[in-house]
């Protein structure tokens, strides 16, 4: 069984660099098609969707889940979200949480 993550465009890049496979949408709509297609696709054990996208993706699929288990569906918080408390960009977040894991500070271009 294979892990999905569902997110837009500008998160999908970490995740591929994380090794997960990634399914961009870039508005509510595509995200809750492409979810249908995962779930019915029978091949994931967890398909993580990106809260902006989809709130709740167990409510937006229910029609396909009823009787199945599996995947686990699981909202996950964008990038942006996280770091709004915090008082710092999403692009500095990335530098800061590079730099600490390991240890040496990378471009991010604009």
């Amino acid at each position: 069984m294979k892990i999905a993550v569902l997110t837009d465009s500008e998160s999908a890049a970490g995740y591929r660099l994380a090794g997960l496979e990634v399914i961009i949408a870039e508005d509510a709509a595509a995200a809750a098609k492409a979810l249908v297609g995962l779930v019915q696709e029978d091949v994931y054990a967890l398909v993580a969707v990106q809260a902006t996208l989809i709130p709740d993706p167990y409510r937006s699929a229910k029609r396909e889940m009823r009787g199945r288990d599996l995947p686990v569906l699981l909202p996950v918080p964008s990038i942006d979200s996280t770091v709004a408390g915090r008082g710092e960009d999403a692009k500095a977040y990335l530098r800061r949480l590079i730099l600490e894991t390991i240890g040496y500070e990378i471009r991010i271009a604009d």
